[in-house]
């Protein structure tokens, strides 16, 4: 089905990069082949930089959030030098908040 769908809209799938996401509880799992190849299954795949888990739990995208946020922060804490909400707070508000932001939505 995918196949025929992809010829006629001039598609074409790269096998490497297609992986299969069994979702919901009860789900019986297929194996599904693309080509005549085994499409491998993922516990969780990443798409347009938010990552989905099979049991739809963002919990882990959210601590990525947070663990990228506190990178950002320590890179800001070793370089630089005046500790002056002045001076931080430009640097939080472009470069943190918006890594934490994303988070938010989900």
């Amino acid at each position: 089905m995918i196949k025929r769908w992809a010829c006629v809209n001039l598609m074409k799938f790269n096998k490497a990069k297609c992986k299969v996401l069994h979702m919901g509880q009860g789900n019986p799992k297929h194996n599904y082949r693309l080509s005549g190849e085994w499409i491998e299954s993922s516990p969780e795949e990443k798409d347009l930089s938010v990552s989905v888990h099979k049991k739809l739990n963002m919990t882990w995208q959210c601590a990525l959030a947070a663990q990228k946020a506190n990178h950002i922060l320590g890179c800001i804490k070793r370089r630089v030098t005046s500790r002056s909400r002045k001076v931080i707070l430009p640097f939080y508000s472009v470069l943190v908040r918006p890594n934490l932001e994303d988070c938010i939505q989900l």
